[in-house]
């Protein structure tokens, strides 16, 4: 085996593999030439070789995403490094563990001329948990080794993005049998996050109320205790309202929120206007949600969170610095179910919604919402299921997916820049077949990601194609002009089918809603290697037919 002569890259790498960081995304270049060779040649660590690096950045984090635990990705000097700020923004926002490290040129190469060369230190201030700025030189070796220690640190143990930026001189190749160094590993400390307030107040308010309502953000699959779901599901004073992406069921939480509130009068709104808000997770996706508790605002909202509260519905009143089954443990035990009808009526009003969403179901024609609704009735069981954001995530928030679904989407940010190479690298990452759906636009917009040597067997991708963006229908203003064509909607004749054979996809497509329903039960059924759906759809009815929906389920 070989190593770098470079000594900060090896102490770069030798911490990497001290905390267990030893998933490392490599994107090619010269100036990065000691970090490629020092991991590449190093067996314990599981390298991968990405071109674009934007590509690279949400593969990381799709992995990252998944294994629970920090991703490296790894640039040369100039812009690559700037590619990866949509992953890194999203990460943040998202609180995924990724490791940004970029190769530079020493400082006083920088603003001379040099090619390849930009004011790299910092670079992610905005978005970052912590930059490591380097700097060449034996005299600096200490000062170097805590500033990697902290930074990877940080990534492990506040999950999230963090940056490290390392000056190379040239020559940049040279390699020696042994390593240079013996960096010291500074251990991440962390925290159990064990509540130390007094909960009692909080208790007796909670006792007291007659409304309480919970709302579910983003959250990995499991991540709250069965036997508090259930303790929770018996109190008729407490409406839980859950999402696609909190990966959350019981018959007796409220999994549509659009389906139930986008009807209601003002009257409804003050009905379901909670004493007290308790929310957790992550990002929450429905927008008719957040306009409710801004407008009908809860005289106390609380937070459940390690690291941070967002004040989304400019109401809260107390952050709990706790994972959520730690709350819950100590919270709940002296907590009493009051006896009313404030989730029942709720819960009826569900009822009802859906008979009339099946019924709305039976009489659409052919249309995004079809082909949603169709999906979903397939899809198959225990898989890993990627959704792509915009149309896609607000569709799905319509429909009762399988409970043992892992849902996965980019909300902290919402782009739809990375969405297919995020789920690529999630897929990488998982046991779980994966389905990846998304719409045309997020899906050309990330065609990079099929420029991937690592998609699983068992990765499906279904494009719904209706030539364009055609969310943007419902935005209100005059749809039929050039204007809305060219730079809203973005009309386009664009395919997929040359994408897919040019990256080794197995292609289908389909046009019409006869061949709807076996098309998309073909296409699960198949095992053939990576997949690719692309159902084509109207682009004038879609913004209609949703409108219709929301008047038909009242």
């Amino acid at each position: 085996m070989k190593f770098t002569n470079k000594i900060l890259a090896q102490t770069l790498i030798q911490l990497c593999l001290d905390k267990g960081i030893n998933h490392i995304v490599i994107s090619p270049g010269s100036r990065n030439a000691p970090l490629t060779i020092g991991f590449g040649e190093h067996p314990e660590f599981k390298c991968f070789s990405i071109v674009d690096e934007r590509a690279a950045a949400f593969f990381a984090m799709g992995m990252a995403q998944q294994l629970k635990k920090p991703v490296a990705v790894v640039c040369t000097s100039g812009s690559a490094l700037i590619n990866y700020y949509p992953a890194i923004s999203e990460a943040f926002y998202s609180d995924i563990p990724l490791v940004a490290i970029s190769a530079d040129r020493p400082a006083d190469r920088i603003d001379i001329g040099d090619g390849q060369t930009i004011r790299q230190e910092n670079v992610f201030h905005n978005h970052i948990l912590y930059s490591a700025n380097c700097i060449e030189g034996d005299a600096f070796q200490q000062k170097n080794e805590t500033e990697i220690n902290v930074a990877l640190n940080t990534a492990i143990e506040l999950s999230g993005p963090v940056h490290i930026n390392i000056p190379f001189s040239e020559p940049l190749y040279q390699t020696v049998d042994k390593p240079l160094v013996s960096p010291q590993n500074v251990k991440a400390r962390l925290n159990s996050f064990d509540l130390s307030e007094d909960l009692t107040p909080f208790q007796r308010k909670w006792n007291s109320s007659s409304r309480k309502m919970i709302l579910v953000g983003v959250l990995p699959p499991n991540s709250v205790e069965q036997r508090f779901i259930e303790h929770l599901a018996k109190d008729k004073s407490v409406l839980v309202l859950t999402e696609t992406t909190s990966n959350l069921h019981n018959e007796r939480f409220i999994s549509a929120i659009d389906q139930l509130i986008t009807p209601l009068t003002e009257e409804d709104f003050k009905n379901l206007q909670p004493d007290i808000l308790l929310s957790f997770g992550g990002m929450v996706v429905s927008k008719r949600i957040k306009a409710f508790l801004r407008n009908y605002a809860p005289k106390e909202h609380w937070h459940v969170d390690s690291n941070k509260a967002y004040d989304t519905f400019f109401a809260l009143t107390h952050h709990f610095k706790t994972p959520i089954n730690n709350f819950f443990t100590e919270f709940l035990p002296d907590t009493n179910a009051v006896g009313n009808d404030y989730r029942e009526h709720w819960l009826s009003l569900k009822s009802y919604r859906l008979k009339r969403h099946h019924m709305y179901e039976t009489q659409i024609p052919y249309s995004d919402f079809m082909v949603f609704s169709e999906i979903f009735k397939q899809l198959p069981q225990n898989i890993q299921l990627q959704l792509s954001n915009s149309a896609t995530i607000r569709y799905a928030q319509l429909f009762n997916l399988p409970s043992s679904s892992e849902v996965f989407c980019n909300r902290g940010t919402s782009g739809i820049d990375g969405s297919t190479s995020t789920a690529i690298g999630a897929a990488y990452a998982s046991e779980l077949p994966t389905v990846f759906i998304t719409g045309d636009l997020s899906f050309f917009y990330d065609s990079n990601a099929l420029w991937n040597n690592y998609v699983p067997k068992n990765f499906k991708i279904i494009v719904i194609n209706n030539g364009g963006g055609g969310i943007f229908r419902i935005l209100p203003g005059e749809k039929d002009t050039k204007v809305f064509d060219t730079y809203f909607e973005t009309k386009h004749n664009l395919t997929a089918r040359y994408l897919s054979e040019m990256y080794g996809f197995k292609y289908q497509s389909l046009t019409e809603e006869k061949e709807l329903s076996k098309g998309i039960a073909t296409f699960f059924q198949s095992d053939e290697g990576p997949s690719l759906l692309e159902i084509f759809t109207p682009s004038t009815i879609n913004d209609k037919v949703l409108l219709d929906y929301f008047e038909f389920i009242a």
